[in-house]
């Protein structure tokens, strides 16, 4: 094949999400992928029983079905199609209580007031502000630093001193958040288990911004899930790009970015294979391999080495599918036909949890994410059954054992069942009888996840920490928050980069978008001689 103008490193939703955009302005383009199959953490599998269809990593996209990126691409007209369930997220009590996130807001507000009656009209008020100001808040996480448009129309819409006023409580910790909006438990827990989502704890500042934009997003768009797996969607992207000319190639191991003159012309591949890229390199990698592995450091600012030593990694992550027999058994109705249930007492047992994490301690008493995914999708499994899975987060070093079981993170099979176990002694708290419907059951812990996902860097979903101090112009380092890198013609496209981590898009397009707003480089720059690349 004639070479490409640019070669984009993995084929995870970034990568693809770049490629297609470069593909949409007459880029011919080529994606070169690790692992046997395209899609990041945008995969499923049956490995689990093969009647049950169980997604690998993410599984809910509530960022997907809010991001302009995504939207635009009409990944519906390649056959991709949304599924929800009957209610999007409940936080289930053992006393029978249970808060739960509706796609209708009254039935939000009536479920918060049935912890205490003003919290029903308190809810009503926060998505009322989420209607006036949500687009340009959508606007302004999905756009490279510092979002102009967005942040101007923000402003305009609120006035300085209410702008303040907002950014204020989008830097609140959840805790802190919950207790200035809501007089009830119900609110504070469906902020506080949000926040979780993204590592943040409830005493972590951004916590409560990040905590009310999962929920809002929930309210109006729901956690929809592709009908027939995550693999779905990523069958979409590539079926899109092969339509407008791109190519998507598996088992390709990229081992080098090649730097001649300051500029990324092409990339090496393990099996010796040299790809040209006359126009620009996209790497769909966390910034760490990027630099610390496929960019010779002799073509990178010191400084810039130094600052990732100090990157961030976000919370390691032990993963549970299982096969049931039958629905999961709650006590509390609501969480029935929930798609997400966040499984934990409340608040203060939350902020256990974090402090366990944050003292490297495996949690004895895990804060777990759980998804039904056949109440969200009829295709996942037989009919009266349920393919669900659960996560935890547990230390990326782990120093200590708080449940006294020795755990150590060497996550053989006894350390993956110990864990499980926590996890499921949960669920049967609340959902008694959950154990007896187990037909099969997969436990992937942290090197697993990084195994199946390089990416997944110590089973760090987040590719780096949500938290404050790793955001926007600090995100993946100290810098401009923008896709360029330090060698011309090679873009940060993964979600180490600016906004981070979920399944929106917004870094690939954002490094595709900031290529094609580059001159061409100049012909002597183009003129390589690699070796055929079939």
């Amino acid at each position: 094949m004639s070479a490409p103008d640019a070669v984009v490193v993995g084929a995870g939703p970034n990568g693809l999400v770049a490629a297609n955009v470069l593909a949409d302005a007459g880029w011919r383009v080529v994606v070169l992928e690790a692992q046997d199959e395209p899609g990041g953490a945008v995969r499923s599998d049956r490995g689990v029983h093969p009647d049950y269809v169980h997604d690998l990593f993410s599984a809910f996209y509530p960022l997907a079905a809010a991001s302009p990126v995504l939207r635009a691409l009409r990944l519906e007209d390649q056959g991709l199609r949304w599924a929800h369930a009957p209610t999007v997220v409940a936080h289930p009590l053992s006393d029978g209580r249970c808060a739960v996130l509706s796609r209708d807001p009254r039935e939000t507000a009536a479920s918060l007031a049935g912890f205490a009656g003003p919290d029903g009209d308190a809810w009503e008020r926060l998505y009322e502000q989420w209607g006036r100001l949500g687009d340009d808040l959508v606007g302004c996480l999905f756009t490279p630093f510092p979002p102009v448009r967005s942040g101007l129309r923000l402003v305009a819409r609120t006035g300085p001193a209410e702008a303040l006023r907002l950014a204020r409580t989008l830097l609140l910790p959840a805790r802190r958040f919950g207790e200035e909006h809501f007089v009830g438990e119900g609110g504070r827990l469906l902020i506080a288990g949000n926040a979780l989502h993204a590592d943040l704890g409830p005493e972590s500042a951004l916590g409560g911004g990040f905590g009310w934009l999962m929920s809002m997003l929930g309210q109006a768009h729901g956690f929809p899930v592709p009908v027939g797996g995550a693999a779905a969607l990523t069958r979409a992207l590539v079926r899109r790009l092969q339509a407008r000319g791109g190519a998507v190639h598996c088992r390709r191991t990229v081992s080098e970015v090649v730097v001649r003159g300051g500029r990324a012309v092409a990339v090496r591949t393990e099996d010796g294979g040299e790809v040209p890229a006359l126009r620009a390199v996209f790497a769909d990698v966390p910034a760490t391999v990027l630099y610390g592995r496929l960019v010779a450091p002799e073509h990178l600012p010191g400084r810039l080495l130094e600052d990732l030593r100090r990157f961030h990694w976000d919370l390691a992550t032990v993963k549970i599918d299982w096969a049931l027999s039958h629905p999961i058994p709650w006590t509390a109705e609501g969480a029935r036909g929930a798609g997400t249930v966040h499984v934990t007492e409340g608040v203060d047992e939350l902020t256990r949890f974090a402090a366990q994490l944050a003292t490297g301690r495996v949690p004895d008493v895990p804060f777990t994410v759980l998804g039904q995914m056949t109440t969200a999708d009829a295709t996942r499994s037989p009919a009266g059954t349920e393919s669900a899975w659960g996560y935890t987060h547990v230390p990326q070093e782990i120093r200590g054992d708080a449940g006294g079981d020795g755990l150590r993170g060497r996550w053989d099979e006894r350390e993956k069942a110990v864990v499980a176990a926590r996890v499921e002694a949960g669920i049967e708290r609340l959902a008694p009888g959950f154990r007896s419907s187990v037909l099969d059951r997969r436990v992937l812990a942290p090197p697993d996840l990084e195994r199946m996902n390089a990416a997944l860097v110590g089973g760090a979903v987040n590719q780096g920490t949500t938290s404050l101090h790793q955001q926007l112009v600090f995100r993946p380092v100290p810098g401009t928050g923008r896709p360029g890198t330090p060698v011309r013609g090679l873009y940060l496209a993964s979600a180490t980069a600016h906004p981070g981590g979920g399944v929106h898009g917004a870094p690939g397009a954002n490094a595709a978008r900031a290529a094609l707003r580059m001159p061409r480089p100049p012909r002597s720059t183009r003129r390589l001689r690699p070796r055929p690349f079939r």
